[in-house]
């Protein structure tokens, strides 16, 4: 594939993972900048973010990518205890 710069946002809260947002070229900033405001843990893993960036957002984790993003949100409860909690209650006021 080219090497356009690609992020993907996931959003988890106890069911099936889902593609919250997808951003390339651009507004892979911009992206990183909001996850950055609201102190989201952001893992590099560009492989998998060209999988995951050709999904449509709302969409479901596909089953053969569970154990990758499986990975990532288990780093990311490790590297932020709040994490869970931070995405059990995004969105909430």
């Amino acid at each position: 594939m080219d090497q356009e710069k690609r992020a993907v946002a996931v959003e988890y809260s106890g069911n099936i993972p889902r593609i919250a947002a997808v951003a390339r070229g651009i507004l892979v900033k911009k992206l990183l900048d909001i996850a950055d405001n609201y102190n989201i843990t952001i893992v590099e893993d560009k492989d998998l973010a060209e999988i995951l960036s050709l999904l449509k957002t709302g969409t479901e984790i596909p089953e053969d990518l569970f154990r990758a993003v499986a990975e990532v949100l288990a780093h990311c409860y490790r590297m932020n205890k709040n994490f869970k909690k931070k995405m059990d209650n995004m969105g909430l006021e």
